[in-house]
């Protein structure tokens, strides 16, 4: 077999430096300039190294462990409804789940609270502070009121930009659907307005009591600068069969 054409020590008798070898001979400024841009390449390779787990491998982890509160809560359910023993409602495994076809095909696990000991799990999480949220199994007029992430984490408000007024949003228990229409939204606002949160939601045009629910998450997207908000309110409820036969709305 021929011989190939090779700039090496071997086939021209020239040896070739080694990149130490090679950095020697340059001057200071090209020698740092030459560590500067490996520092660079090795940053960068950590950042994207970082990036890929905190939008990839922490939903994973968080829907993981959403599943499986999920299955908990479903189970308590069964039980109760077999006979069991009473289930509380604001157990620490999850109230209910929330369903919004335009957002999302999957249903989202509601806990109580908006920590992000909470949040990171994959859930949603209803608000107990500043402004406590307002239960809708309690039958008092009030706000409803939600928050979970945007991205990572399970990332579960990430499509909230979807929504549009007239779109439902159902919240399902283990005796009753609450069916919920779309009649605001605020695309940006301050994280410390804590005012959309209230009883009676500031910027959402209501004026009155009534029975509302409030999904808030982080914007723009990949940041956390300001608060997206969306407003609902109850437009009517579903009982539970034993079927559990889906709303027309989730249908």
């Amino acid at each position: 077999m021929a011989a190939t054409t090779d700039d090496t020590e071997e086939h021209t008798g020239t040896p070739v430096p080694s990149p130490r070898r090679a950095r020697r001979r340059m001057g200071p400024v090209a020698t740092a300039i030459s560590f500067f841009g490996e520092l660079l390449i090795t940053a960068g390779l950590v950042l994207g190294l970082f990036v890929a787990y905190s939008l990839w491998w922490t939903n994973v982890v968080a829907d993981r462990a959403a599943d499986k509160q999920a299955e908990k809560v479903r189970d308590h359910w069964a039980q109760e409804s077999g006979g069991g023993g009473p289930v509380s409602f604001d157990s620490k495994d999850g109230i209910g789940f929330l369903h919004v076809p335009t957002m999302s095909g999957d249903e989202i696990l509601v806990e109580k609270g908006t920590s992000m000991k909470v949040l990171n799990d994959g859930v949603a999480g209803y608000y107990t502070e500043p402004v406590k949220a307002t239960l809708p199994t309690s039958g008092k007029k009030g706000n409803f009121s939600l928050a979970a992430h945007r991205d990572g984490h399970g990332a579960k408000f990430h499509g909230i930009h979807k929504i549009e007024k007239g779109d439902p949003i159902v919240f399902e228990t283990k005796d009753t659907w609450y069916v919920y229409k779309v009649y605001g939204i605020l695309p940006e606002t301050s994280k410390f307005n804590v005012d959309v949160l209230s009883k009676i939601p500031k910027e959402s045009g209501k004026t009155k009591a009534g029975h509302y629910i409030t999904l808030t998450t982080c914007t723009p997207v990949y940041t956390s600068t300001y608060r997206y908000v969306v407003w609902g309110e109850l437009v009517r409820t579903q009982k539970v069969d034993e079927e559990r036969t889906l709303p027309e709305e989730l249908a």
